[in-house]
């Protein structure tokens, strides 16, 4: 019975209205162009039979598939979860369908997932960070496919993004650090290679240290990877130093709450014994005990703007501009002055 079912076409939900195909049509697309009472009528009648729009008829139409690719580099990191939400939120009030792929920081597996969503039809991809072959940038131009940059905004760059000064953003915080009267600073950062973002907030600790007169060679850095257990064995390995840093600052949130915990394990008091700052200021980083010192980003207002820009280049009503987003220093309870020397 199922197979013999006749499939609703806009004919039929124009009968049922008693309204012209392009009056559904338009309640459809443009719902606002049509008197309220009209709409009601159609939109009952679009239920009652169980009418679905032909997707493909209006990808003819438009030249357009209403669907935008965002590729991240990771699903487990929460740091992404703020910004996309709103991103997508704000795309389907403009009617737009988020496509979403993660490429586990793989620079092969991200060309392919590109590859994929333009062979898809997308009209748009949100890109993370800046470091990718220029041969990507060149294929999107030639299959006019419109790119945004989100979280990292670069004023040298000469792509457009969405985003916020990674190392003015980390400098601000070492600034703070400095000011407090470290001196002995170590560094859990994520993994530098093939990310932008990592590298710039490493340079913004060893810049500030440069500019306040520390030796920015000093800076002890420790790559790894963004989870908790990470964090963990990066801080013990720092806590076995001599002598040991008097801070910790954490390339994110995650990585310093693995910090704080393996802290706890060791029995050493943050910040009494050492300091501990992160960056990103999720939900994570009011939890955890010491709440954290760390830097805000405001995601949901990146992922909204990201949205807008996107669909406007998409639209032929931008030719891409770059947004900073200013973040902010949150100063919480992990940090505090050095121990005094016995």
């Amino acid at each position: 019975m199922g197979k013999n079912r006749s499939v609703p076409t806009l004919n039929d939900v124009a009968k049922a209205a008693g309204v012209s195909t392009a009056t559904v049509s338009r309640c459809l697309n443009s719902p606002d162009q049509v008197i309220e009472a009209t709409r009601q009528r159609v939109m009952q009648a679009v239920e009652s039979l169980g009418y679905t729009p032909n997707f493909a008829a209006r990808v003819m139409a438009a030249k357009r598939s209403y669907t935008i690719g965002a590729i991240i580099p990771t699903m487990d990191n929460a740091i992404f979860a703020r910004g996309l939400q709103e991103f997508q939120d704000q795309l389907r009030e403009s009617g737009y369908t988020l496509l979403v792929s993660s490429s586990a920081y793989d620079p092969e597996v991200e060309w392919e997932q590109i590859r994929a969503l333009v062979a898809r039809g997308a009209d748009g991809l949100l890109l993370i960070g800046y470091a990718r072959d220029a041969e990507i940038y060149t294929y999107l131009e030639r299959h006019q496919v419109p790119s945004l940059v989100a979280w990292s905004y670069d004023p040298e760059a000469h792509r457009p993004s969405v985003g916020f000064d990674n190392t003015d953003a980390m400098g601000k915080l070492a600034q703070a650090v400095i000011s407090a009267g470290h001196q002995r600073i170590a560094m859990i950062s994520g993994q530098t290679l093939g990310n932008d973002r990592a590298q710039s907030r490493v340079d913004g600790v060893r810049q500030t240290m440069a500019e306040s007169g520390l030796d920015a060679n000093s800076l002890t850095l420790i790559e790894t990877d963004y989870e908790i257990e990470k964090g963990a064995e990066a801080f013990q390995q720092l806590m076995s130093l001599t002598p040991r840093p008097t801070v910790v600052m954490c390339g994110n949130d995650v990585l310093a709450a693995g910090a704080l915990r393996e802290a706890g394990r060791l029995g050493i008091k943050v910040p009494e014994q050492v300091s501990v700052t992160g960056f990103d200021d999720i939900e994570l980083a009011e939890i955890v005990s010491p709440a954290l010192t760390t830097v805000h980003v405001p995601h949901r207002e990146m992922g909204r703007k990201a949205a807008r820009e996107l669909t406007a280049m998409v639209e032929g009503n931008s030719d891409g501009r770059s947004i900073c987003i200013n973040t902010r220093l949150v100063n919480r309870c992990s940090l505090a002055r050095p121990p005094r020397q016995p």
